[in-house]
């Protein structure tokens, strides 16, 4: 579903994402990524499990799979069917376990058995496209080479009017150009991990809870549905209420039947009846 965009001069974008990014650093001083990991292949893991998947329904699967596979090679060497048995419930099991083990096989002949640390690079593993190579690059490398767009990125970044060039919030190649743009580059980083925190915690995609959210009174989307302004009191006036409709009717179904005119045969009415 497209969001209204937010039309804005690009100084007051620039402007807003400072204030938005100063209150996140506020609001959330610890934001980090959800997936537990202590290496760049644990984390790599992890990120592509976790497309269509909760991060913690993958935080639940992956000590398992970690404990078998420990390192890219045994990875790489795993038979598929094993695996998929391990990442079943993280969902699209088959196709995961084809990526992670084509990943670890590449890594292995192609990088030593370490995680590349270059976009180029990550880029010709199995399963990684930019969004999975910005979280390898910037949560565990510390590079700022893009901005990661997940589901909460994108919804945040087009009711705070920090994208203009995106179709919609589902655009994430034009949504990462522009906060590429309106954020500093040493922010890159932080700004993702906390637009996710605050996406789960309070800009939830159908009811956000714009009376708790503290970036409110600088956002142009705030206390409306969609990206659509909220109905005004007394808008509906004049207009009965939903409640007092007849549920499941139509407006032609409750009108009342015309009484039908009653037919008359030629002979009655003196003209032969059409045959």
């Amino acid at each position: 579903m497209k969001s209204r965009k937010i039309r804005v001069s690009p100084q007051e974008r620039v402007k807003r994402s400072a204030e938005v990014t100063r209150r996140l650093h506020k609001l959330y001083p610890e934001a980090d990524c959800a997936l537990e990991h202590d290496s760049a292949l644990k984390l790599l893991v992890a990120t592509i499990l976790s497309a269509q998947c909760t991060d913690e329904r993958v935080n639940m699967v992956t000590p398992a799979l970690f404990a078998r596979y420990p390192t890219a090679r045994e990875l790489a060497a795993a038979n598929p069917s094993d695996v998929e048995a391990i990442i079943r419930s993280t969902g699209f099991f088959r196709n995961k376990a084809k990526n992670l083990i084509g990943a670890a096989r590449v890594i292995c002949d192609r990088f030593n058995g370490e995680v590349p640390a270059t976009m180029d690079d990550l880029l010709q593993l199995p399963g990684v496209a930019r969004k999975t190579a910005n979280v390898i690059l910037g949560t565990w490398f510390k590079k700022n080479e893009g901005v990661v767009v997940d589901t909460h990125i994108g919804r945040l970044s087009h009711r705070l009017g920090l994208t203009w060039r995106s179709r919609d919030d589902k655009d994430a190649v034009k949504i990462e150009q522009d906060l590429m743009v309106v954020l500093p580059r040493d922010e890159w980083t932080f700004v993702g991990h906390a637009l996710i925190w605050h996406g789960r915690k309070v800009c939830a995609a159908r009811k956000p809870a714009c009376d708790q959210c503290t970036l409110s009174n600088i956002c142009p989307s705030a206390f409306s549905f969609d990206g659509k302004p909220a109905a005004r009191v007394g808008a509906s006036q004049g207009r009965k209420p939903a409640s007092k409709r007849i549920a499941g009717t139509s407006r032609a179904a409750r009108a009342k039947p015309k009484p039908a005119r009653a037919r008359t045969s030629g002979k009655a009415s003196g003209k032969r009846a059409p045959r």
